[in-house]
Formats: C-alpha cells, sequence, structure tokens
C-alpha cells in the first residue's frame, strides 16, 4: 500500500480545451476511448472535468420547447434547425475538479474517490495545477490485484488454506 498516484496514474491524457464545443469534446474521448479527461484553461492549468451528468445535462439544455411554427400540423413537420453553437465544455464541466500530486497515496486515492463520489482524479504539478496523469478506479483495483499476485500475498493465501480459513 505505499504505492502513490505516479506509481500507478495513466500519463497519456487527453486535454480538453474549455473552448472546445461539447460534441467535439465528445468524439475526442470517445476517440481516445476514455470516458473522462481535464479541461485546460489557455496555460495548460486544469480548470475542470466532464463527467456523463455533465453531458446529460447539456442534453436537456438543448431539449427547450420550441414554438411551432404557423402552418404546421405534426411533429415530424418541425424542421431540425439548431439556431444556436454547440455550447462550449466549460458551460457544463465540473468545476473545481479534485486534484491531487504524484505523491499521493493510494489509499488516500481510493478513499478521495469515495468521498466525493468520482471515478478519476487528475494528477496535476500542484505548483502549476497542469495534469501529469489519471488515476481512475481501474487503475486503484489493477494496484490492488498486482499485490494480490505477488509472493507475500500468495504465501500468506497458503498460511490461510492449511489453517483452514479459506477453501
Amino acid at each position: 500500500m505505499s504505492l502513490c498516484a505516479a506509481d500507478i496514474m495513466s500519463r497519456n491524457i487527453v486535454m480538453i480545451p474549455r473552448e472546445m464545443s461539447l460534441p467535439g469534446a465528445a468524439r475526442m474521448l470517445s476517440g481516445a476511448d476514455v470516458t473522462g479527461a481535464p479541461i485546460v484553461d489557455d496555460r495548460g492549468c486544469c480548470i475542470g472535468v466532464p463527467s456523463a451528468t455533465d453531458f446529460m445535462h447539456s442534453v436537456e439544455a438543448d431539449q427547450e420547447p420550441r414554438a411551432q411554427p404557423k402552418g404546421i400540423q405534426q411533429s415530424w413537420q418541425i424542421p431540425e434547425v439548431n439556431q444556436q453553437p454547440p455550447c462550449r465544455v466549460e458551460e457544463f464541466m465540473t468545476k473545481d475538479p479534485v486534484l491531487v500530486g504524484p505523491g499521493t497515496l493510494i489509499g488516500e486515492l481510493a478513499r478521495i474517490m469515495m468521498d466525493a463520489h468520482i471515478h478519476r482524479i487528475i494528477v496535476v504539478d500542484m505548483a502549476t495545477r497542469r495534469p501529469l496523469g489519471i488515476v481512475s478506479t481501474m487503475d486503484i483495483l489493477a494496484a490492488v490485484a498486482r499485490l494480490d499476485q505477488s509472493p507475500r500475498a500468495t504465501e500468506k493465501r497458503q498460511e490461510y488454506h492449511a489453517a483452514g480459513a479459506l477453501p
């Protein structure tokens, strides 16, 4: 349990510019096969994180009732015209994201995620707030699984099994 964020974080991260449209950010995340990334300002500092809830709120905001043009009788006759430019990601991001330094211990990372009900934490240079990596719940689970495969863990399992504590 002496592992820290720098030991388990994903270093190859996608960073979303604050001015990017929500559809553009969704395409970027999808193309990278990730579900979250830091949103950065012009200096590269993390200012937010998009979540699935943020994307859902953006869809809800886009569903405002529109007046039916005169002469239209059926909903299929209403032309689909997007009169407004797409929303920018900074309008719907989760502000004040949870940020940690690279030396944060794995137990503390897990506690922070549980307390904040989040699935990823952005690891930053605390002086500049520039992202260095991301730790996800899967990164923590993978680290625990690797520890469970260590020779010491295998030895402990054998001891418990011999004592009848394990099937």
